[in-house]
C-alpha cells in the first residue's frame, strides 16, 4: 500500500462535496473546526453546486477531487457529507493521480465508494473519518480528535482503538490489513469496475445506519455468497444506530451475532467509527491492524497510516 504525505500544521485542506447537498451551517462550523485544528480550509463555489438529492453533476463532484490531487499546494482532502452520489464520481477518477498525489482522502459513509476506490483500486491508504456534515461541525461530540490527528498527523501507528461499547461476538484474535466502510456501499459496488475486492486475509470492517435487521441479514447474506467473507481473517462491526427493529426485537447486534455466530475468526460489534450516537473514531484503511476480541475487546493499527 501506498501511503500519503503526513498533515501538519497550516497545511491546506480541499473540502470537496462527491454526494448530497448540506446545510450551510454544518459547513461553516466544519471549517471552522478544522481551522481550530491548525488547518488551512479551502474550497471554491462548486462545493455548493445543487442538483435535485446531488452536490451538482457527477463530473463536477469528480474535477474538484482531481483539482485537489493535482494542486501542489493542497496537502490533503476531505469532505462535506455522504447521502448519495459518490459511486457516480468514480468513473471521472484518475489512479494514477491518486497515487502519485499521495494526499490523505478523509470520510464515510456514502465516501465509502471512494475509500474503496483509493484503498482496493489504487493501493492508497485513505481515512474512514469525521466529515464537515455532523461530525466536524459539532466539534468533540462529533468525531475523536485524538484519533483524527493521530491518524492523518503521525508517522507512527496509533496503536489501540478501543471503546466501552464494544462487544466480542466470536471470540480470538487475528491480523490482516484493514477494509471496509458503510455495509450499503460495499454490496453495492460488487459487479462493477469498482467492485469490493479485497485480499485474503483481510480484517472486514463494515458500519450502517437506519437499516433495519432484515435489510443486514440481506446485504450480509450477500457478502458472503459473493466470498468475500470467506476471505476475512476477522470482522469489525459498528454501533449499527437506528439500525433495530421498532418494535425493539431483533435488534441489529442480535441479528449480526446470528449471521457471524460461525465465521472461523474474530469478530467485534459496536465499534464507534463513521454512524455512531457519540464521538467518532477515525479509522485508517489499507493498513495492517490486530482484532482482540475478548473480555477487553479492542482494534490495535499496528502500522503508521502516513510517511
Amino acid at each position: 500500500m501506498v501511503k500519503p504525505r503526513a498533515l501538519g500544521p497550516g497545511d491546506r485542506l480541499a473540502i470537496v462535496a462527491p454526494a448530497s447537498p448540506f446545510s450551510r451551517d454544518e459547513f461553516d462550523r466544519g471549517v471552522e473546526e478544522l481551522r481550530a485544528l491548525g488547518f488551512d480550509p479551502v474550497y471554491d463555489d462548486s462545493v455548493f453546486a445543487k442538483a435535485r438529492y446531488l452536490s451538482g453533476p457527477a463530473d463536477v463532484r469528480a474535477a474538484a477531487i482531481r483539482r485537489a490531487w493535482l494542486d501542489p499546494s493542497i496537502a490533503g482532502v476531505v469532505a462535506v457529507r455522504g447521502g448519495y452520489g459518490s459511486a457516480q464520481v468514480l468513473p471521472f477518477l484518475d489512479r494514477d493521480e491518486a497515487r502519485h498525489a499521495r494526499k490523505p482522502f478523509i470520510g464515510y459513509s456514502d465516501l465509502t465508494s471512494v475509500l474503496t476506490f483509493l484503498t482496493l483500486g489504487c493501493e492508497l491508504v485513505a481515512f474512514h473519518g469525521p466529515m464537515l456534515d455532523r461530525r466536524l461541525a459539532r466539534g468533540a461530540d462529533g468525531y475523536d480528535r485524538e484519533s483524527f490527528l493521530n491518524a492523518i498527523c503521525r508517522r507512527e501507528p496509533i496503536g489501540e482503538l478501543a471503546a466501552s461499547g464494544v462487544e466480542t461476538i466470536n471470540a480470538g484474535e487475528a491480523s490482516g490489513p484493514i477494509f471496509g466502510g458503510t455495509l450499503t456501499q460495499l454490496v453495492s459496488s460488487l459487479g462493477t469496475p469498482f467492485a469490493f475486492a479485497p485480499p485474503g486475509g483481510y480484517v472486514l470492517f463494515l458500519e450502517e445506519v437506519g437499516e433495519r435487521p432484515y435489510r443486514l441479514d440481506r446485504m450480509v447474506t450477500q457478502l458472503r455468497q459473493a466470498g468475500l467473507l470467506a476471505r476475512a481473517a476477522a470482522v469489525v462491526i459498528g454501533e449499527l444506530p437506528a439500525c433495530d427493529e421498532p418494535t425493539g426485537d431483533p435488534t441489529a447486534r442480535a441479528v449480526m451475532a446470528d449471521l457471524f455466530h460461525d465465521f472461523p475468526g474474530p469478530v467485534l460489534v459496536g465499534f464507534p467509527s463513521g454512524h455512531t450516537t457519540g464521538p467518532s473514531l477515525t479509522l485508517p484503511l489499507g493498513v495492517r491492524c490486530r482484532v482482540v476480541a475478548s473480555a477487553r475487546p479492542c482494534l490495535v493499527i499496528e502500522e503508521a497510516a502516513v510517511e
